[in-house]
């Protein structure tokens, strides 16, 4: 069994791993580069394999840097299935619809070419396959006897997210995609990594840092959130559209109508992908957490409550602005690289009274990324505007497990060989060590690297 790295190998966007054994050439996940204008560029490299020769291809979530370039293996002559949970391939088709507007806008207003069509979004679909947890497929090879198994299992790091197991020629080799943070609102922990693992792919997102706890975390939101609105001025918070948003939602529902620790106020949802998502959550309920469940059979609608308002139409969101403060806009793009979390930055950063709380990974290029950096003024929508507001950042909110997870859940099961991507070369190299200190060897993955076991 071979396995070559090709994406989120040096950083961490671009998820893509290629398995190889006997007849099998198996994708496991194809997502897009995020990040500054060298980065993303690399969404448009050609890619360094056959499509047409791939069998298979299996996606562990559905965020866009795991599933944002698998309309360019259907571009590129890719024929056969894609599998994922159910919840993830209804989730990923909002996020490819979502990516193609706005690949499209650009196209039509800056001239920037388009990655694929909405006729290879559609043939993702037409050959997606929903699977269950904890419940093996086996992968066939075409018309030979051979096999592989595939199983995933609850990563619990997004709705319907999950590491996948792969067993072939007496190996077991496992692709974590994004371990979940630990408590996490309307998601299941993240299941336990099976014993005799002869070789692990590891996200590393967090690899050299501790997140607060559950309820430090809430305790920080709720500090950021009664300090921003009491200074008058409007709460910005830039979401991922998938989990982070939904989970943000949860919690001020707890905190404003079932502990009323936070005092009703305007609150905007301004993320028509985020919106969406919502109808998914609530089709599968059978996904959340004992917590979120019972609140749900009490009649409780987790994701709505006094004073929220979701803004689909761009005409809905612009009447945001004549709302007064104090406020709480929500939308995205998490990293605020796109979307219309930039059109309230314009009018908000300046303004001494507001708040920007990021709850994310702010990947390096991003203007998330510079005004987290201390950067001001930066450039949003091509104007140059100084920061003046609050910067903020709650890393608990994360929807990645910070180090001490990422140890407790690797070291529980003690597996052969760990190779470590999805992590920024520092995050890596800490996690690695710290693996290493418990008798656990683990690398840094690279581009470079091709293993065999």
């Amino acid at each position: 069994m071979k396995i070559t790295f090709i994406g989120a190998a040096a950083g961490v966007t671009g998820s893509c791993s290629l398995v190889e054994t006997g007849p099998f050439r198996i994708i496991v996940d194809c997502g897009m580069f995020q990040g500054d204008a060298g980065v993303e560029s690399k969404n448009f490299n050609p890619l360094p394999f056959d499509a047409k020769s791939i069998t298979h291809v299996v996606v562990t979530h559905a965020h866009l840097d795991h599933v944002g370039r698998l309309p360019v293996l259907v571009k590129n002559g890719y024929a056969g299935q894609f599998f994922a949970t159910r919840p993830t391939v209804e989730l990923a088709k909002l996020v490819m619809d979502d990516a193609f507007g706005i690949m499209e806008y650009d196209n039509k207003k800056f001239g920037r070419p388009l990655l694929h069509g909405p006729e290879d979004i559609a043939g993702v679909m037409e050959r997606s396959k929903g699977v269950e947890y904890d419940e093996p497929i086996v992968l066939k090879s075409g018309g030979g006897e051979e096999t592989v198994r595939a199983t995933w299992h609850d990563a619990g790091h997004i709705f319907g997210s999950a590491f996948i197991v792969l067993e072939a020629e007496g190996k077991r080799v496992v692709f974590s995609g994004d371990v979940g943070n630990v408590e996490v609102p309307i998601l299941r922990d993240t299941a336990a990594l099976p014993k005799n693992v002869d070789l692990l792919v590891s996200e590393s997102t967090y690899g050299d840092r501790l997140h607060e706890t559950k309820l430090t975390r809430q305790q920080i939101v709720e500090n950021m959130i009664a300090d921003g609105t009491k200074r008058g001025g409007v709460v910005m918070i830039p979401s991922f559209s998938l989990e982070r948003t939904q989970e943000l939602i949860y919690e001020l529902n707890d905190l404003i109508d079932r502990q009323h620790r936070l005092p009703p106020m305007p609150i905007f949802l301004d993320s028509p992908l985020a919106i969406d998502a919502l109808k998914v959550y609530r089709k599968y309920p059978e996904y959340y957490d004992e917590e979120a469940e019972k609140y749900l059979q009490s009649g409780d609608d987790v994701f709505d409550f006094k004073g929220l308002t979701t803004t689909y139409t761009r005409t809905e969101s612009m009447k945001i602005n004549h709302i007064p403060g104090p406020k709480i806009i929500i939308a995205g793009a998490g990293m605020m690289n796109g979307g219309r979390i930039l059109h309230h930055a314009r009018r908000y950063l300046s303004d001494e009274k507001s708040t920007l709380l990021l709850i994310g990974y702010q990947s390096p290029g991003t203007l998330g990324h510079q005004i987290y950096s201390g950067k001001s003024p930066v450039r949003v929508l091509g104007d140059e505007v100084p920061v003046k507001c609050q910067v903020k950042m709650v890393g608990a909110l994360s929807a990645h497990g910070d180090q001490k997870k990422l140890l407790q859940w690797i070291g529980a099961a003690q597996p052969k060989k760990v190779f470590l991507n999805h992590g920024d070369p520092w995050c890596k190299e800490a996690l690695a060590k710290k693996l290493g200190e418990v008798g656990i060897a683990a690398e840094p993955a690279s581009s470079e690297l091709k293993v065999e076991i």
